[in-house]
């Protein structure tokens, strides 16, 4: 019951009073508690960190697209990585991706972790070299991969590349050049895929819980983020 009540204690967080139907609106406890234990779907692993509809509009699998950001205020359009990755590979891959954007990096935090006062915060951290900046995530590694209130994104505005692990454990690169992150990408075998879906492209729920909190207030520290207390 342990993965059931981390759902049912901190996140169906698509939900709310104005929500729309839910797929998961008729189910029995059985039935709903069955569905949140499958993790794995063909060779693709889910994380902890969210699980998919229970109409599986979208079934989870590996592979990355290609997309496009149009920002309002400058009319530009960036192009943009999408990809989905099996647990076993993820964060390695995540790791891997943050090579092509130099020696020296920015970093911001996303947190959804409380539905009160602290909720999607984003937290910043300028300046720290790569090889600190690995050093510190490989310690979170448990946080950063299955806690679906935990988010990072992680640029180089002099290259300008940004590579993001978000919420729902997707890996996503912004930039006008991201030949280097396909290449990164195709060797972790992830292969191109322009007709797939992703995960957030349907209903699913996020999972957390009270231990990853506090990991996350340690990782703030830790980046030497010093603006935030909401965990102190």
């Amino acid at each position: 019951m342990g993965f059931l009540k981390k759902f049912f204690s901190n996140v169906l967080k698509d939900g709310g009073p104005a929500r729309r139907t839910s797929s998961f609106d008729q189910l029995s406890p059985e039935e709903l508690e069955t569905h949140l234990r499958v993790a794995r779907y063909g060779d693709f692993s889910l994380t902890d960190a969210i699980r998919p509809s229970y109409d599986l509009k979208v079934i989870p699998c590996q592979g990355f697209r290609h997309e496009f950001y149009r920002d309002e205020e400058s009319n530009a359009t960036v192009p943009v990585l999408m990809a989905s990755a099996t647990k076993e590979r993820v964060f390695e891959t995540f790791m891997d991706l943050l090579d092509p954007l130099g020696n020296v990096v920015d970093v911001v935090l996303e947190t959804s972790h409380s539905d009160q006062s602290f909720q999607n915060q984003d937290l910043y951290r300028e300046h720290i070299d790569i090889p600190v900046l690995k050093s510190i995530l490989w310690d979170f590694e448990d946080l950063l991969t299955n806690d679906g209130c935990t988010g990072i994104a992680v640029m180089n505005p002099r290259v300008p590349s940004e590579v993001q692990f978000d919420e729902h454990k997707l890996l996503i690169v912004y930039g006008n050049q991201l030949e280097a992150y396909e290449e990164t990408l195709t060797y972790n075998g992830i292969p191109c895929d322009e007709e797939m879906k992703f995960i957030t492209e349907a209903e699913h729920v996020h999972s957390s819980c009270e231990r990853y909190v506090k990991e996350f207030g340690d990782l703030v520290r830790e980046l030497g983020i010093d603006a935030y207390n909401a965990f102190a």
